[in-house]
């Protein structure tokens, strides 16, 4: 009777083991087919987002070259166009993206902002806006994740640049709180029509976000930071980039900026006016 029942208790035995192999053969599938549908999904967020940049700097080109037809233009039109279609492609690859990790040191903003302004004048070539920094902002050293706060402040440059007509003038300054710092975008978008220039707000003069701005929130975000858009149709719009006041390192000299330039083909001179001492 014991050798049966010692019989029966190690065929249980046995067929308990089996199935916790059939069981472990199965997760290691699904763990195998889990990743493989994760890389997937990550090649196609980059591979969305190269194309919402092909977009993004086509629809610059375009614009920039509308400059030499009167205001208004067909040409205009479907460089705005494509600009938002840039704009729609921005936010379903960051809809998508996994959490960014960031890669944290000490930005200087001066050559940050002189690099962002040099990406933006020259797509938009020969267009040109009158880029207009405030010195107090440029001496700002910030402890951040330069690729992601470039990446953001890229974001809200094509947006002013699209809601704004040929040398209108884009201010970059700095706005401080007791617990917080903003680098604030502002731009008084001349000439366009309300349906354009409101269309990413909440409302007439509220706050909201603005259309193709998700992956500069999220790069805001990873900061403990927040983005944020005013818009008033037919007046123009202002963007906050928001963030901790402890992410200030210093505030260096303020270096010198070069004197206004326009934006032409070819130049490699960011267009970047003197707004005070320094």
């Amino acid at each position: 009777m014991a050798t049966f029942s010692l019989i029966v208790l190690m065929a249980a035995l046995s067929g308990l083991g089996l199935l916790l192999c059939m069981v472990e053969r199965e997760r290691r599938r699904a763990e195998g087919r889990a990743a493989g549908m994760e890389q997937e999904l990550a090649q196609r967020d980059r591979h969305l987002g190269l194309f919402a940049r092909e977009l993004q700097g086509l629809g610059l080109a375009l614009l920039g070259q509308a400059a030499r037809q009167p205001p208004g233009g067909a040409l205009e039109g479907h460089a705005r166009t494509l600009l938002c279609l840039a704009a729609d492609v921005h936010d379903l690859a960051a809809a998508a993206a996994a959490p960014r990790r960031l890669r944290e040191e000490a930005v200087p903003l001066a050559p940050l902002l002189r690099e962002v302004v040099e990406q933006v004048s020259l797509a938009l070539a020969p267009g040109t806006r009158h880029w207009r920094i405030a010195p107090d902002l440029a001496a700002l050293v910030l402890f951040a994740d330069r690729r992601a706060l470039k990446g953001a402040l890229v974001e809200l440059l094509a947006r002013a640049a699209r809601h704004t007509r040929e040398g209108d003038p884009i201010d970059l300054r700095l706005v401080q709180a007791e617990e917080t710092l903003s680098i604030l975008v502002e731009d008084e978008g001349a000439g366009l029509a309300a349906s354009d220039l409101g269309r990413g707000a909440a409302g007439d003069g509220t706050r909201g976000l603005g259309l193709g701005l998700v992956l500069a929130r999220q790069l805001l975000r990873a900061h403990e930071g927040e983005l944020t858009v005013e818009a008033v149709p037919g007046l123009g719009a202002r963007s906050w980039m928001t963030l901790p006041r402890r992410r200030l390192l210093r505030a260096s000299p303020a270096p010198a900026m070069p004197a206004e330039a326009r934006g032409r083909a070819g130049q490699t001179t960011a267009p970047l006016v003197r707004t005070g001492g320094g």
